[in-house]
């Protein structure tokens, strides 16, 4: 595909085909997007810039769009895992986890035998600070996605391995969090219990607070009633709502089960992990 090609996909992909804003491409975006599609417009052969625009794309929703743009990248930068890694991520946006696990297969694939590299936040928290890498993301998706189609097995060893290489505890809360709940989907039981004896209600985590509360009441030190604090956002309520029903799931209490998913998916087409995960959980019920 030649420059001035993917210069016009990509006009189309951030802007759409409106002739109003045919004269000034960039004055109906939001700031963050208007600067990644004028950055990628300076140099459309830099790897990081189109990466950029793609998860600006993305954060307004528009995840084929943003499929769309990484695919022209990776004619481009062939095979590169950061490219694959945000696709595989925009894939399960849309579902599709088929896709996810082929891109992110073939990131982690590239991607373990290289130096890990922090990777900035799109969307910064409290603290901006940021808590994943290339390898922690590419790991912690791929293990979702196999999480999401029942793949139990197959995720396992890959949260087992994002937990124990974590470089802080954000890190480590998420993916132990995952880890728990696929090993009770085993019926690991034991192992459960081991994963759950060192969390401790006084460490400090940034961002990963409903993952870290779910943890302690799977502890048995926390009650359901604090899971979700006054100031519980949608995304938190998403989150505990599904963490709830993994846990009663894995442990074959069905009812109380579908009572957690029903919230979390009813009405609600988020592609939040936990809306992902609970939309999954709820179909396997019996």
């Amino acid at each position: 595909m030649s420059r001035s090609t993917c210069r016009r996909v990509v006009v189309l992909l951030a802007m759409g085909s409106s002739a109003a804003l045919a004269q000034d491409p960039t004055s109906s975006l939001p700031p963050d997007l208007a600067s990644a599609r004028a950055a990628y417009d300076r140099a459309p052969q830099d790897r990081d810039a189109l990466i950029w625009l793609g998860r600006r794309i993305a954060y307004t929703g528009a995840y084929q769009q943003a499929i769309d743009l990484y695919t022209v990248g990776l004619q481009q930068h062939k095979d590169s895992p950061f490219i694959l890694r945000h696709r595989g991520h925009r894939f399960l946006s849309m579902r599709d986890t088929k896709r996810a696990r082929a891109d992110l297969e073939r990131a982690w694939a590239t991607a373990r035998t290289m130096p890990d590299i922090v990777e900035p936040d799109g969307q910064p928290n409290a603290r901006g600070i940021p808590t994943s890498s290339l390898h922690s993301n590419i790991r912690y998706h791929l293990a979702l996605a196999y999480f999401l189609d029942g793949d139990f097995a197959l995720a396992e060893p890959i949260w087992a391995e994002d937990a124990r290489v974590a470089k802080n505890l954000d890190q480590r809360v998420a993916a132990t969090y995952w880890w728990v709940l696929t090993l009770a989907h085993l019926g690991r039981d034991a192992e459960v219990t081991r994963l759950l004896a060192p969390i401790d209600p006084t460490w400090d985590i940034i961002e990963n607070g409903s993952y870290f509360r779910l943890l302690l009441w799977m502890k048995g030190a926390l009650s359901v009633d604090q899971l979700l604090p006054p100031e519980a956002s949608v995304l938190d309520r998403q989150t505990i709502g599904n963490g709830v029903g993994q846990w009663h799931a894995a442990h074959r209490r069905f009812a109380d089960a579908r009572a957690a998913f029903t919230p979390v998916v009813s009405g609600n087409p988020a592609p939040s992990f936990g809306v992902l995960a609970a939309e999954r959980g709820l179909a396997r019920l019996p």
